[in-house]
């Protein structure tokens, strides 16, 4: 039996569905980034201060990030059975080159909702964007040696967590688009490298090659082995290198006052940038997620599926309804402005909202409203897709 696609577009099913689930997961930590009040006091993750529910709000949207980033070289891959290599390259570097302009100019003003973009942030998307480009000559490369370099960035690039370039320089600049996460302020603009590329790059090299195991040569049953093989391997080589607690993250995990805590000092990895400890913990149990749903079907499934063919489009609507959502919710059941909301500060590390904000159980309410809400423009975007595959442009949206 060959992998299980959908009818209306040839799409794998288990691939949509993953990325369904990790979409509609990712919109759970952007609401909870404008709701919870707590939000705006401390980081979620932070094990003085958090608890169970709070911690595992935050933790489980890590996997959103580099999932949807193996997966896009996933699809590139995938692109390769249908196009010439010049044309998947092309198709790369300019699709890479809109999600820049995308995440700049878009993406920026959905999160801060200001005209003069007093913040910008190099965020996903444009990490996502460069990543492309840098796959689009990738794939000119043997898989097998793009398979060596996606794992040696993914492997080696934690030998430079003690390496910073300090001060508002390009030098420094230059280094956190790379590998260091950090701020900068330029000409009164604050701007935050927060998704440093070096091992995002690795991930999407990982998931071209990873595409191919979806080829015509494996059967299910093999293909199944193969991803039992990988998830299970990712996972046993994350608590291992974990346990030895000396490399693959800049943060060692240390013994806490309750076991539970312990716990969580040791699945707390660094995602600014992608740890390999990170990195393992995320997608080992994505692959076997694929593993296990390659037959998925049912009403859940389908209804995950479709978030996940239109991941783009969800994602920049997904935004702005929540940034719309929490000014109407400032004005109907605060004391505060809507224009507390035109930010001029970093949503991550701001100072004025202190004191704003709603409980875990209201972030969960509104996460799945809105996951509801979108469900029926999520559903019209992607029929409309199918049915006008002539027009070129829907493949970058």
């Amino acid at each position: 039996m060959q992998a299980t696609f959908s009818p209306a577009n040839s799409r794998i099913q288990s691939i949509d569905l993953l990325r369904g689930l990790v979409m509609i997961i990712m919109a759970l930590d952007h609401v909870r980034d404008y709701f919870h009040a707590d939000s705006f006091l401390f980081d979620p993750l932070d094990l003085g201060k958090t608890n169970g529910a709070i911690y595992f709000t935050r933790w489980i949207t890590h996997f959103c990030a580099p999932v949807f980033m193996f997966l896009a070289g996933t699809s590139a891959a995938f692109m390769a059975r249908r196009k010439t290599k010049k044309e998947l390259a092309w198709f790369l570097f300019t699709r890479g080159i809109w999600l820049i302009f995308l995440e700049l100019v878009v993406v920026n003003f959905g999160w801060n909702f200001d005209v003069l973009f007093t913040n910008i942030y190099f965020v996903t998307i444009w990490a996502l964007g460069v990543s492309m480009i840098v796959l689009a000559l990738l794939i000119f490369l043997p898989i097998p040696l793009v398979l060596v370099i996606g794992f040696a960035i993914i492997g080696a690039h934690n030998l430079f967590d003690n390496f910073h370039v300090q001060g508002n320089t390009l030098p420094a600049f230059g280094w956190a688009l790379l590998h260091d996460q950090a701020f900068f302020d330029w000409k009164g603009h604050n701007v935050l490298v927060g998704y440093p590329l070096l091992p995002w790059i690795g991930i999407i090299a990982l998931g071209y090659c990873f595409g191919f195991l979806y080829s015509p040569a494996f059967s299910a049953e093999r293909r199944k082995k193969w991803l039992l093989g990988i998830g299970l391997g990712a996972i046993a080589l994350f608590v291992a290198i974990r346990f030895i607690n000396q490399y693959g993250d800049p943060f060692p995990w240390s013994k806490q006052p309750t076991a539970f805590f312990s716990f969580l000092s040791f699945i707390k990895a660094n995602k600014y940038p992608p740890s390999l400890l990170y990195t393992l913990m995320t997608l080992g149990p994505a692959i076997l997620f694929l593993a296990f749903t390659e037959n998925a079907r049912g009403a859940v499934s389908r209804i995950i599926s479709i978030y996940g063919r239109v991941p783009m489009f969800y994602y920049l609507v997904h935004i702005y309804l929540i940034h719309v959502l929490t000014m109407a919710a400032a004005v109907l059941f605060t004391s505060y402005s809507w224009k507390l909301w035109l930010l001029k500060e970093p949503l991550w590390f701001t100072q004025t909202l202190k004191g704003y904000g709603f409980s875990l159980g209201v972030v969960y309410a509104v996460w799945i409203g809105i996951i509801v809400a979108l469900f029926p423009l999520c559903r019209w975007y992607d029929r409309y897709k199918q049915s006008h595959k002539e027009k070129w442009w829907l493949s970058y949206l």
